[in-house]
């Protein structure tokens, strides 16, 4: 996976929905795929946090959360799953979330959700 520095490029191209490169989005997943497999299925989360519902690939309401609720790595977040689906922006979410997740693993904490 890249330095910092190009997960921050990469963060940043991301937050304003522009795509980064095919070997960025694998790369990206593969260090977020290590990360999340040696998280329990019970997660404990840092107090205060700002729990999430279904984000369903609104990208732009994802923005606004981080928005209101403060930046990341400022405010840990914790995110109750259905990352994607009927928001045009399923893929540019989800890869935002992933990315966040690897840059701050202690800050985001993504659970699977109830389906």
């Amino acid at each position: 996976m890249a330095g910092s520095s190009d997960l921050d490029r990469q963060i940043e191209q991301l937050r304003n929905c522009e795509y980064i490169k095919e070997a960025e989005v694998k790369a990206l997943c593969a260090k977020a795929r290590e990360i999340l497999v040696e998280e329990s299925n019970v997660q404990s989360v840092d107090a205060p946090v700002t729990i999430c519902g279904d984000i369903h690939g609104q990208f732009y309401d994802l923005k606004e959360l981080f928005k209101v609720g403060g930046d990341v790595p400022d405010t840990n977040y914790l995110f109750m799953g259905d990352f994607v689906d009927r928001g045009f922006y399923s893929v540019e979410t989800f890869l935002l979330l992933l990315a966040l997740k690897v840059r701050y693993p202690d800050r985001i904490t993504l659970i699977r959700g109830n389906h």
